[in-house]
Parts: structure tokens; sequence; C-alpha cells
């Protein structure tokens, strides 16, 4: 029987701290890189970011929608990457951001987080906004498999917060609430059971670094024992302190995502950067 994911992540989390390393082959970046605009440019970056962050950071995240528009061969790189990152021993966490109903949520579930798929991720993002027991049987899966899933809930673009943020009752305990904290409440079953018992579970929540938690409603006591995805960092303005000042208490649960700030410094540099990174955030969380 494999290791429950929650129990994965905490492990690297306390063995490289929370930073969450982007593989974000855009076309600016590629282009950065001297790599074609191709699959195999895809699949040099990639790899070249797993290689660097091998030993250095403990999660990192794939962004589909790169690899995507290349189509089959696209994929083909992203399978290749992933299949490499896992070898190395770091967690994948691939957002993919899918949601759907039924069958077709299974058939996603079953690509991202089925063992021998091809595909086959630690983790994956997935959106509850076909409703949230539209992702039972992802979560299932999850749990079953010992994997993770992070549910999009407070993310960083500005133009989610009125929906994020809108009130919603709750009939049966007639308690006003915001989406994101409704969300967050619906999907946290899973992270109920006695295996997780005083660790992480399996159903993390994506809130981004410069969501005011209070605002959306994701105070401390919603969030017991949800790991947290934290996209913000870097390029998008939070910076490692912002770990403390946003997330206090739960600031050992997060990870720190960064991708622009990282890649950009280009291959050669990127090792050393991953480095730096990492040993700060540690250092903040040590105070």
């Amino acid at each position: 029987m494999s290791t429950p994911f929650g129990t994965r992540l905490r492990a690297a989390l306390d063995a490289y701290g929370p930073l969450c390393v982007g593989i974000d082959p855009h076309a600016a970046l590629l282009e950065q890189w001297g790599l074609t605009q191709d699959a195999d440019g895809l699949r040099a970056f990639g790899l070249a970011v797993v290689e660097a962050a091998a030993g250095r950071a403990g999660v990192v995240k794939p962004q589909v929608a790169f690899f995507e528009r290349f189509g089959s061969k696209g994929f083909a790189a992203l399978e290749e990457v992933i299949a490499a990152a896992r070898a190395a021993g770091l967690i994948v966490l691939s957002d993919a951001k899918r949601g759907d109903i039924g069958s077709t949520m299974a058939g996603y579930a079953s690509a991202w987080l089925e063992p021998g798929s091809p595909l086959e991720s630690d983790a994956v993002t997935i959106s509850p906004y076909l409703g949230p027991d539209s992702l039972r049987e992802t979560i299932t899966t999850a749990v079953r498999a010992d994997k993770g899933v992070f549910v999009l809930a407070a993310t960083s673009n500005p133009e989610a917060a009125s929906l994020q943020t809108a009130r919603t009752v709750d009939v049966a305990s007639e308690e006003d609430q915001t989406v994101a904290r409704r969300v967050a409440r619906d999907v946290a079953w899973a992270n109920g059971s006695p295996a997780f018992e005083g660790g992480l579970g399996p159903v993390g929540l994506v809130i981004g670094a410069t969501v005011d938690r209070d605002e959306v409603g994701l105070g401390d006591e919603v969030l017991s024992r949800m790991p947290i995805l934290a996209p913000g960092f870097g390029a998008q303005g939070a910076t490692p302190e912002d770990l403390i000042t946003r997330f206090g208490a739960t600031a050992g649960q997060v990870l720190a995502s960064e991708s622009r700030s990282i890649l950009g410094v280009g291959p050669a540099g990127i090792a050393d950067v991953i480095s730096e990174r990492a040993a700060r955030y540690q250092e903040v969380l040590r105070g």
C-alpha cells in the first residue's frame, strides 16, 4: 500500500519548505531560453526545470495549458516531464483545472490520478463551479489512489472576486457564507477520515497569495487538515513574508507557487534561484 498524499506532502514541506516550482513553458520563455516553439522545446524546458528542482524543492507544478497547445505531441512531452519529476522524487501537482460532471469528470480523474495512467500525477487542480458535489467521485478516486486534489476556492485573478465573495445561504443551518467558504466546507469531507488525524488530508484548496482571506470567508477554522496551493508569489507580487501575513497559523500548510520569477532567470541560473528561494521561505517560517 502506498503512502497517503497528505503524508508525502507533509514530508516534502518539512524537508524543502513551501516552494512549489511552476513548469510554465509559454512562448516568451521558450524564446528566452533559446528553445524551439514546439513539443521538443517543451520537453527540453520541462526536463531542465525538473533537473534544477530535484533535491532543492519538494513540489513542481506543470501548467497543462502550455503543453496542450501542441496537441498530442505536447501531451507526450508532458508525460515525459511528469515521469521524470516523479522518478526524481518530486511531488507532481498538475495544474489542469478540470471540472465537469458524471462520467466526464470520472474520465479526468482517471487520466490524472489513476496509477499507471500516462499522465499519472500526485495531485491535480480541479474546479468546483459545476457544483462541489460534481467532484465527489474525483475526490474518492484520489483517496483510494493515495493522491491529492486542489479545489479552486479563492483564486488570485481580480475578476474572480465578485463570484467567490458572493453570499450564499446554507438552508440546513441558515448560515450566510461566501461561495469560497461554501466550496471549502463542501469538499472537506474526505479530510475528516481518522486516517488523516493530525496531518494533512488529500483535499486542498487553491487560495491566492494576494487574496484577503477574511473577505472570502476562509478563516483558519475552515482550513483544518487542508493543504493550500497559493499562486501569486513572485511575479504577481506576493513575497515570502506574505506566508505569515496572509496565512498566519496555516502557513505551514501552504505551497507557495512561483513560476516566472524563477524561470525568467534562464536555464543557467535556475538551480541557484530555486535554492535561494527555497531557503528564504524556510527562513520566514522559522521566524
